[in-house]
């Protein structure tokens, strides 16, 4: 139960250390378009039609409007109805994902474009403000803007044992009041 409170304590504070975030309380993700055409490149690319995904390879690159995934391997897959229908991107090696406000790194991403999830596992840091946390797993929810970190399962893939830790910067606040003597 005390960890449960840290975690809820730990992520309200990484989601309010941003200045223009600590108004709303939220991700800057929070409403991010995930039907947003989606732009990528990499060394290389192999088409698996049949299986209805791409395969990407070597400095992988992935931008959707304002968020942006780095990664070695990337696997995209869609559905051909249509036209392609993008609706799970997989990424594996030094993963990660940028917003104009946030970095969050891992070693394995998967984004779920039809239901608005980033999910990172593996030795996972979310950054924001000089402020972050560490853990197993991280899921963000583009609809509303919510970030849990999980500690994951102790001695997999991970440092920490099993538990969220972070480090959050106090913002210095003037008192408006000058020492006298």
């Amino acid at each position: 139960m005390k960890s449960k409170r840290f975690i809820a304590i730990a992520a309200l504070a990484l989601a309010t250390a941003g200045a223009a975030v600590a108004q709303q309380g939220i991700s800057a993700l929070k409403g991010h378009n995930s039907r947003a055409p989606v732009d990528i490149s990499a060394d290389r690319g192999e088409a698996q039609d049949r299986a209805d995904r791409v395969v990407f390879a070597g400095n992988v690159v992935v931008k959707q409007e304002e968020l942006t995934l780095r990664t070695e391997r990337l696997t995209v897959a869609y559905t051909d109805s249509n036209g392609i229908d993008i609706n799970r991107i997989d990424a594996s090696g030094a993963v990660v994902v940028t917003s104009p406000s946030e970095t969050a790194r891992g070693d394995f991403a998967v984004y779920d474009l039809d239901q608005g999830m980033i999910t990172m596992v593996g030795n996972v840091r979310l950054e924001r403000n000089g402020s972050f946390l560490n853990g197993g797993r991280l899921t963000i929810d583009l609809d509303t803007g919510r970030a849990v970190m999980d500690g994951g399962m102790r001695g997999v893939s991970q440092g920490g044992g099993g538990r969220v830790t972070g480090r959050f910067t106090v913002p210095q606040r003037s008192t408006g009041k000058t020492k006298t003597q």
